[in-house]
């Protein structure tokens, strides 16, 4: 079957410009595009400006419900919602081509990388978050035959005022067999079981794990938060990749910080670039809050069978710290 659009160049024309990015992606304008740019939108249907929408306790919002094909290229929200962190407890899930279970499942803020409750800004090439309260995703995300996304308010307070944009590109003619859906999944462990031992882990034993894949597809990166309870620096676990059923890890690193491309400690400073950040960085001590992220957009990591991504708490799984994370993959 003819090739419509190939997966990583839904990629570089999604993505924001960024370094490299810019110019291949300016170097594209000149060239046709066949497609139709349309948005689904919480614009105010009379003409008036209650561009919004009130998601009650309880209560799922469906904000797209489209055929395609098509391509999400763009997600947008912002939300007045009185509760206490509830970026924690309004849930974000998305469906493709009529599939029961959702690709996508995870709190609205741990999506966009905000895994602790709290707003913060930040800017990396697939997520960013601008002033004060702007949460925006550019990952691609292709459908051959439907989307659904919705939200669902698992608060105690009412949602004043959801207002979202999602752009996509639907197309005329199929998109090619082999694509691949976009997925991100939430995992937590509050607090993580310390493991006492000899300091040693080579099979990943314990390891907190981002995500257990099945299939075919390739790993693009993490966001991850952590609430610290105990003192002293909570980032001596290695990250360790086991690919295709392995039983020892093909990709293990050498510390937490060295992951998320930082070094010692991240020098206790915290910094946002377009692949790598600790955009929260806090005190080496029992009630600190931080927040990192690392995407492989540059090379995807890669599985046929199966993925198991996972990082240590501590050396050798040694520390009981909260860990949030959600890990993005395409399958």
């Amino acid at each position: 079957m003819r090739k419509v659009i190939p997966l990583l160049v839904l990629i570089a024309l999604a993505i924001p410009a960024h370094g490299q990015t810019l110019s291949g992606w300016l170097g594209q304008l000149p060239e046709p595009h066949h497609y139709v740019l349309k948005r689904v939108s919480s614009y105010d249907r009379t003409g008036g400006n209650k561009d919004y929408r009130r998601v009650n306790p309880g209560e799922t919002y469906t904000v797209m419900d489209e055929n395609g094909p098509g391509v999400i290229t763009h997600v947008w929200f912002t939300i007045a919602d009185p509760e206490l962190y509830h970026l924690k407890k309004i849930v974000l899930r998305m469906y493709w081509d009529g599939e029961n279970n959702p690709s996508v499942e995870a709190p609205i803020g741990d999506f966009f990388g905000l895994g602790l409750g709290d707003y913060f800004t930040y800017q990396s090439v697939p997520l960013a978050v601008g002033e004060a309260k702007a949460l925006n995703c550019f990952f691609p995300m292709p459908f051959k035959k439907h989307a659904r996304i919705t939200v669902t308010n698992e608060g105690r307070d009412a949602i004043r005022a959801l207002y979202f944009n999602i752009d996509y590109r639907a197309y005329s003619k199929p998109l090619p067999e082999d694509t691949l859906y976009f997925h991100a999944e939430y995992n937590q462990c509050a607090p993580c079981t310390a493991v006492a031992g000899n300091g040693r882990n080579l099979e990943g034993k314990d390891n907190y794990v981002w995500v257990h894949a099945k299939g075919r597809g390739q790993f693009v990166g993490v966001t991850m938060s952590v609430l610290e309870n105990a003192d002293r620096w909570w980032g001596e676990g290695d990250d360790m990749f086991f690919i295709d059923g392995e039983k020892l890890p093909s990709i293990t690193g050498t510390g937490t910080e060295d992951y998320f491309l930082g070094a010692w400690d991240f020098g206790g400073q915290p910094f946002a670039y377009g692949l790598f950040g600790a955009p929260v960085v806090g005190p080496e001590r029992q009630g600190a809050r931080w927040s990192v992220y690392r995407f492989h957009l540059d090379s995807p990591i890669p599985f046929t069978k199966s993925l198991k991504a996972t990082i240590e708490h501590g050396t050798a799984n040694d520390r009981a710290d909260n860990y949030y994370s959600v890990a993005y993959w395409y399958q």
